[in-house]
């Protein structure tokens, strides 16, 4: 039976900072045209942003992917590496928007340009595992060999052995729809799974598998729209899903940067399964805070929140 009846649920919208609430003032403040005009003002908050997140390589890491998603082009991270030639955040930045670019036009990458973006931010600040996932990322776009993605993967690991988006990278890389298959996506999540401490920030990488799974047969129409409707039914995925929905909704069990859009996962997974009590409940953790993933796969991806939110809260 639903719950939380009598209570008007939170007005759902696309947060990209998600619940970085600093992020959130940024964006913002640059989305308004008398908030920081000047290219100077714009690079020293950007800038001190990035730098709060210390050592913390987690939340350095969706910072920085937020602001290349968000920023409407590559001149301000053009004016960061200006101003700040020897910065290896302007320069990550620089070639995540240079990549960003590359993915969004369909056009080859500069991979010179980015490649020695990456190997001088290395040498810059050799501990930090950023200009390494964007090598894996750069690798995965051109679809180059297994080996000599593994050689990079290695340099992640050893820096951050549970770095989110390297995680993601790895999965989308080793899938059917790229250079692997379901059998090669599964090793590689319980390899992983097999040493991973509970919480950690690549948490949803085996739900995340699941919902991709499952969307790629709806998309696919006839007899896999079928078969997905009884995806979630399977043992090993409903344990997936149970494990994440008894664990994941503690307040205060995932703490990592990028927690709500593994929420997001979670609250889909639930709704796709027909489990709407529970999705109640993991709908309120997400506190209307929407990811364009997974929710986008029918229509809007907020109206398709919206919509579903309504249902599971009567």
């Amino acid at each position: 039976m639903p719950i939380f009846t009598g209570r008007r649920p939170p007005r759902p919208r696309l947060a990209p900072e998600l619940d970085d609430k600093e992020l959130g003032r940024v964006l913002k403040s640059l989305a308004d045209p008398h908030g920081f005009p000047l290219p100077g003002i714009q690079v020293h908050v950007i800038s001190s942003l990035v730098a709060e997140s210390g050592e913390n390589w987690d939340r350095r890491a969706h910072r920085l992917s937020v602001l290349a998603t968000c920023l409407p082009n590559a001149s301000l991270a053009a004016s960061w590496l200006t101003r700040a030639p020897n910065s290896a955040d302007a320069m990550i930045l620089h070639s995540r928007m240079a990549l960003r670019d590359a993915k969004a036009t369909g056009t080859a990458p500069d991979e010179s340009g980015i490649l020695e973006d990456c190997y001088q931010a290395v040498r810059l600040r050799p501990e930090d595992p950023a200009p390494w996932v964007l090598i894996l990322s750069l690798m995965r776009m051109q679809q180059r060999p297994l080996q000599q993605v593994r050689t990079i993967w290695q340099e992640i690991v050893a820096r951050d052995p549970w770095h989110r988006e390297a995680h993601l990278e790895m999965l989308g890389y080793l899938s059917p729809a790229e250079q692997g298959s379901h059998m090669a996506a599964l090793d590689f999540i319980d390899s992983r799974l097999s040493q991973m401490p509970a919480g950690a920030p690549s948490s949803g990488l085996r739900l995340t598998a699941e919902v991709q799974r499952y969307q790629r047969n709806v998309r696919r129409g006839g007899l896999n729209e079928i078969i997905a409707s009884s995806h979630w039914n399977t043992q090993d995925v409903a344990s997936t899903l149970d494990k994440a929905q008894n664990y994941w909704l503690q307040p205060g069990f995932l703490r990592y940067a990028a927690a709500v859009a593994d929420l997001n996962v979670l609250t889909f997974a639930l709704v796709a399964s027909r489990r709407f009590t529970e999705a109640a409940a993991a709908f309120r953790a997400v506190r209307g805070l929407v990811t364009p993933w997974p929710w986008h796969i029918q229509r809007n991806p907020v109206e398709a929140f919206a919509s579903w939110q309504t249902r599971c809260w009567r």
